[in-house]
């Protein structure tokens, strides 16, 4: 049997390890390479990029309009259409639920902690910006959570943008937004976090 794998050049598994010789792996499974274990690291600093960039325009955003903007009447971006203006909200995005402060403070630790955890097998470029819009959006107003007024865990986030006949939202809203969409459409195209496709 030996000689006929040599002959035909199908390696042998070694020894006591019971692995696939045409995987490299037990039970046939898939085995992750040197490369494609940097390319995992390289999509994690991909996450970590676009989550540090959102929040730093989400953080600094809202630094600028509370310093300039508050108590003042708003400016008007596009006419009647588009204004920046700062409303305290204690709600979800788009201002509901405002009696669910600390739920929603604790609904987006838990966010934080589910992208932490599929971040460990995370292989796809696509997903890694999708959840990298996440988690700089729920840092960011969970930032607001924690240290604004009226205090720890309760505090109100900051929103500014005003469009017209819509609720007013930050940047962070609209990241998790964004994400959110991305993912329900990475999801149809049946593109998993750790870079299968899966078609029907």
């Amino acid at each position: 049997m030996a000689e006929a794998e040599r002959i035909t050049g199908t390696p042998e598994p070694e020894p006591g390890t019971g692995a696939d010789p045409t995987t490299g792996s037990e039970g046939g499974g898939p085995v992750r390479t040197e490369e494609s274990k940097d390319r995992g690291k390289r999509r994690i600093a991909a996450l970590l990029l676009v989550a540090l960039v959102v929040y730093l325009l989400d953080l600094g955003s809202k630094l600028l309009v509370v310093a300039k903007l508050e108590h003042h009447a708003p400016i008007e971006v596009i006419g009647t259409l588009l204004r920046f203006t700062v409303i305290r909200n204690r709600g979800a995005a788009f201002g509901m639920g405002e009696a669910l402060t600390i739920f929603l403070t604790i609904i987006a630790a838990a966010v934080i902690l589910v992208i932490a955890r599929i971040a460990r097998k995370l292989y796809s470029l696509p997903w890694a910006i999708a959840l990298g819009l996440l988690l700089g959006g729920a840092f960011g107003n969970l930032t607001d959570r924690i240290f604004r007024a009226p205090g720890v865990f309760e505090g109100a986030v900051v929103d500014f943008i005003a469009p017209a006949h819509f609720a007013v939202f930050n940047l962070a809203d609209s990241a998790i937004v964004c994400g959110g969409v991305l993912i329900v459409i990475l999801s149809f195209r049946g593109l998993d976090p750790d870079g299968t496709v899966h078609k029907d």
